[in-house]
C-alpha cells in the first residue's frame, strides 16, 4: 500500500507503511510465537490475513482549521489540524463520508476546537461503517449548544448522506486527551447501528467498542467459537465483553455464557442483540470483570477475556490460577502484555495459538490462544 501523506511526512501512524504486506504478516506471526513460546508447545494456526487498504470500520477524526476551512484528521505538533479525509486505511464508505461532513461543518458554523487557544466548539467527528455500508456519525464537541446546530442541519445531512442511521452529538467539555464525554444525544430515530457478522448481528450503540476491522473481527469470534464448541462447555464467562461479540457467538443450546462489561452502553448494545436473537440464556452484567471473578460463588468451565491493552492483571490472572478452570480463551491486542499474564498463570499452557492481522500497516496485531490447565 502507498500513502502519500507517509511519504510527505504529514502522518506517520501507520509505521510498516511500505513495507511489504506478506513481510509484515510473517513478522507479526514470528513475534507472536517466540514471545509465547515458553507458554507451552501450542499448535500455531495460519496467521488470518486482512486487506491492505481500506480495512478499518471506525475513523476517530479530528476536527481543525477554520469553520470555512475544516481539516479532518489529525493534529501536528503545534496543534494544528491536518487534513487525512483520504486516509487510505479507512473504508471507502468513511472515506466518502468525510468530505460531505466537512462542507456540513462549514453550513452549520461548527467552530474547530483550538486546542492552544483552548477556544472554539467541535472537537472530533467519529464515523463508523457497518458491513452493510451503513453509518454511525458521533459530533463530539464542548458543550450542548452545538447540539442545536447539529439539530437544525439534520434534515440536509441526512439527504446528503442517506446512509447515515444513527448521529448523535457527544458533550466532552474537558481540555484533556480524552475523546468521549459522559452526555450523548442522539438525534436521529436509531440509536443503533447492525453489525452484521456471520451468524451474529451485533448492536453497536454509541460509545460501545467494537474491533475497528469487521473482516479480521469475524475470524476471530469464527475461531474462538470453534475452539470453544470444541470442548463444549456447558458455561462460559465473556469477560472485557464489549458488545458481547465473542458471548454471542459461543452460544448454544444448553450452555449458559455470561458477558461482563463496564460500558453500560456496550452492555446496552449486547443485551439488545441477545433479545433480538432469543437467546434467554446469554446474559450480561455492566461492572468490572476481575471483581466480578473474585467475588463469584462458582466458576465456569470456561473463561474467555479480551482485555486493553495492558492485559488482565495479576489479581485476575491470579484468580484464574486458583480457580479450577480448565480452559480459558485469551484474546489480545499486546502479546507481550499477554506473555506477562501467562508468566502469572503457571498451570496453563497454550494449546494452540493463531495471530490475527486487525491492524496492517502498523505493528499492532490480535492474539488469540485456547489455555489449558495443565
Amino acid at each position: 500500500m502507498d500513502c502519500s501523506y507517509f511519504d510527505a511526512g504529514v502522518c506517520r501512524s501507520c509505521t510498516l507503511m511500505g513495507v511489504p504486506y506478506a513481510e509484515q504478516l510473517d513478522g507479526k506471526d514470528r513475534l507472536a510465537r517466540d514471545l509465547l513460546a515458553p507458554y507451552g508447545d501450542a499448535t500455531w494456526l495460519a496467521p488470518v490475513a486482512s486487506a491492505e487498504a481500506g480495512y478499518r470500520n471506525k475513523a476517530k477524526m479530528v476536527i481543525g482549521g477554520s469553520v470555512e476551512q475544516p481539516t479532518i484528521g489529525i493534529l501536528d505538533e503545534a496543534g494544528r489540524g491536518v487534513d487525512l479525509r483520504e486516509c487510505g486505511i479507512c473504508s471507502p464508505g468513511i472515506r466518502a463520508a468525510l468530505p460531505v461532513l466537512a462542507r456540513f461543518i462549514t453550513r452549520q458554523r461548527l467552530e474547530p476546537y483550538r486546542v492552544p487557544e483552548r477556544q472554539g466548539e467541535l472537537k472530533y467527528v467519529l464515523v463508523t461503517e457497518s458491513p452493510d455500508h451503513e453509518l454511525m456519525v458521533r459530533f463530539v464537541a464542548r458543550s450542548e449548544q452545538t447540539v442545536a446546530r447539529v439539530r437544525a442541519g439534520l434534515g440536509r445531512l441526512l439527504g446528503d448522506l442517506p446512509n447515515a442511521r444513527v448521529v448523535t452529538v457527544n458533550v466532552q467539555p474537558e481540555h484533556k486527551a480524552v475523546v468521549e464525554g459522559d452526555t450523548e444525544v442522539v438525534l436521529t430515530r436509531e440509536s443503533t447501528l447492525t453489525m452484521r457478522l456471520g451468524p451474529v448481528s451485533l448492536r453497536l450503540r454509541p460509545q460501545s467498542f467494537f474491533q475497528t476491522n469487521t473482516d479480521v473481527a469475524t475470524a476471530l469470534y469464527g475461531q474462538v467459537a470453534a475452539w470453544v464448541d470444541e470442548i463444549g462447555p456447558a458455561s462460559v464467562w465473556d469477560l472485557y465483553c464489549g458488545v458481547g461479540g465473542f458471548a454471542l457467538h459461543v452460544a448454544a443450546p444448553g450452555r449458559r455464557v455470561v458477558g461482563v462489561e463496564t460500558s453500560r452502553e456496550a452492555v446496552r448494545s449486547a443485551r439488545a442483540t441477545a433479545a433480538a436473537a432469543g437467546l434467554p440464556q446469554v446474559a450480561f452484567r455492566a461492572g468490572d470483570a476481575t471483581a466480578f471473578a473474585v467475588s463469584a460463588a462458582a466458576a465456569p468451565e470456561l473463561v474467555i477475556v479480551n482485555p486493553p491493552r495492558r492485559g488482565i492483571g495479576a489479581e485476575l490472572a491470579g484468580w484464574l490460577e486458583g480457580s479450577g478452570v480448565g480452559s480459558v480463551v485469551y484474546s489480545s491486542c499486546n502479546p507481550k502484555s499477554l506473555a506477562h499474564d501467562l508468566a502469572r498463570m503457571p498451570s496453563y499452557r497454550v494449546r494452540a495459538g493463531r495471530v490475527l492481522d486487525m491492524f496492517p500497516q502498523t505493528g499492532h496485531m490480535e492474539v488469540a490462544v485456547l489455555l489449558e490447565r495443565r
